[in-house]
């Protein structure tokens, strides 16, 4: 049935528009979780991360027949479209859109729009920005269908603009000559807390008709440089904040170019909105989601960075690399990331245990005269280096010591993960992982670096080009061993010397 005919919707059924942004991406998982069927829209559906219990669809917020699909059987609407990263003319862009999805939404006989904008006062000089959010929101509740607008200042959350421009003028720069702006009182909210307020606005409640405009912050009133300052302190850099009266935000625009090139075409916009104080000035959020405590500034960076960890933790780069074996090199979320493969000749239970005989008496397989030096610099520095061994030849566990590293996880014969412990500006972890192929098995070593500050940055790239001899040199070795597996015993035994040492430590 045709979308362009009114039709009871599904009481449990939503679409999230914009699913592949920051906020859309963020709130399918807890909708899901929190029992809805959820359909996901996206101009690049293939950019959406979701699961199988998400239903997605490819709609252009300006092509009215696809809005009109997408919204077939839908209760509430989540609108997150914004086109402010698309360059001028923006606002025109926006507006067009938002009268495509009412039109549609009344068509397909959707009950609710729930609606993110920004926080700022009506009365004040709103910016560009802030004005055509505000605009957004009345265009969609002249469809006549209910309208849930809430506005927010600053979303705190790995990932969301905001914070990644903190990120990044932070870590770059130990002292910060800052604008006017940021000094404006905003009133920051932690991500999870913006999808607590949107998930609770698709269940049952008290009937709220018309549209309802409602403000959401955390608890603190926090000002741009104070979430700096912050920031600063949760990852254990000192950094001087030096305000300057003259730099007005259309030339911070530039500065942001300068220092957060990827966020500066939003950012320069969040700048101007900035000019005006965005705090909340209505308690109708805690009347209307009384279940909902927003968290402190502090709690929220630190939700942001654990977040960002176990993400990390979780990722399998094989997946994301796929079989591609040249280097990868890639900066994420504030890490760096060197990846690269190779096939090796033997399945994955044999190319485990020369994975797993790494370091100790026997090595890293090429170049070991590198990674004497780089262990006997650990030492003087005052670190572990090579002097720890390697507890057994053969088998690890989680919490062994590898020389200067130490066992995070294994999972064999699939996966070992290596946390350094060496003197570093920064943190880093060695990865391998293993897809068997037929008779061959792609084996993936990927090096992932969280630097803090601006040495952790140059240590980076000052080792960066050593990755190409000694990890290329470490993977040719991995697969000489492999080789000689399937050959006839070598430097390892044969194969399963992994599963039988670690059944020898465990009996």
């Amino acid at each position: 049935m045709s979308s362009t005919g009114t039709r009871t919707p599904r009481p449990d059924r939503v679409l999230v528009t914009a699913a592949s942004g920051y906020i859309g991406s963020s709130l399918l998982a807890p909708l899901v979780a929190a029992g809805f069927r959820v359909r996901a829209s996206a101009r690049s559906p293939q950019r959406v991360k979701t699961t199988e219990d998400v239903e997605l669809v490819q709609a252009d917020a300006l092509d009215p027949d696809a809005v009109a699909e997408s919204l077939r059987d839908v209760a509430t609407a989540y609108y997150l479209v914004h086109t402010l990263g698309t360059g001028a003319g923006y606002a025109e862009r926006d507006r067009l859109a938002a009268r495509i999805f009412a039109e549609a939404a009344r068509r397909a006989g959707v009950q609710r729009i729930v609606f993110l904008g920004g926080l700022g006062e009506e009365q004040s000089a709103l910016s560009e920005h802030l004005a055509s959010r505000h605009e957004v929101g009345r265009l969609l509740a002249e469809s006549g269908i209910p309208t849930d607008e809430f506005r927010a200042s600053i979303v705190i959350g790995g990932g969301s603009t905001s914070f990644e421009m903190i990120r990044n003028l932070v870590e770059k720069l130990p002292v910060m000559p800052t604008p006017r702006w940021v000094r404006m009182p905003a009133q920051p909210i932690a991500v999870d807390d913006v999808v607590a307020y949107l998930v609770a606005a698709a269940r049952p409640a008290p009937a709220r008709t018309g549209h309802t405009v409602i403000e959401i912050g955390g608890p603190d009133i926090v000002s741009y440089s104070g979430l700096l300052e912050l920031f600063a302190q949760r990852r254990g850099l000192r950094r001087l904040v030096i305000p300057l009266p003259v730099l007005s935000p259309w030339l911070s625009g530039w500065w942001l170019y300068l220092f957060t090139p990827r966020e500066a075409t939003v950012g320069r916009q969040l700048a101007e909105s900035l000019r005006s104080p965005t705090t909340v000035t209505s308690d109708i959020a805690a009347h209307l989601f009384p279940d909902v405590t927003p968290m402190s500034a502090a709690d929220a960076v630190d939700r942001a960075f654990a977040a960002e960890a176990e993400r990390f933790s979780a990722t399998r780069w094989a997946e994301e690399f796929g079989d591609h074996c040249d280097a990868v090199s890639l900066s994420r979320a504030g890490r760096y990331i060197d990846s690269r493969a190779i096939r090796a000749h033997c399945p994955a239970e044999a190319a485990f245990d020369p994975v797993a005989c790494i370091g100790g008496e026997r090595g890293w397989y090429a170049f070991d005269t590198l990674w004497d030096i780089r262990g006997f610099i650990d030492l003087v520095l005052g670190g572990p280096g090579h002097r720890r061994g390697r507890r057994d030849p053969y088998a690890l566990v989680e919490g062994d010591r590898l020389e200067w590293w130490r066992v995070e996880h294994v999972d064999a014969p699939r996966l070992l993960r290596l946390h350094a412990e060496m003197r570093l500006p920064g943190t880093g972890w060695l990865q391998y992982e293993l897809e068997s192929e037929g008779d061959t098995t792609l084996v993936r070593q990927t090096a992932t670096f969280h630097p803090t500050g601006v040495a952790g940055r140059l240590y980076w790239y000052a080792v960066l080009p050593f990755h190409h001899f000694v990890f290329r040199g470490t993977l040719a070795g991995i697969d000489r061993e492999c080789r000689a597996l399937v050959d006839g015993p070598n430097a390892c035994p044969l194969p399963g010397a992994y599963a039988r040492a670690l059944e020898e430590r465990e009996g």
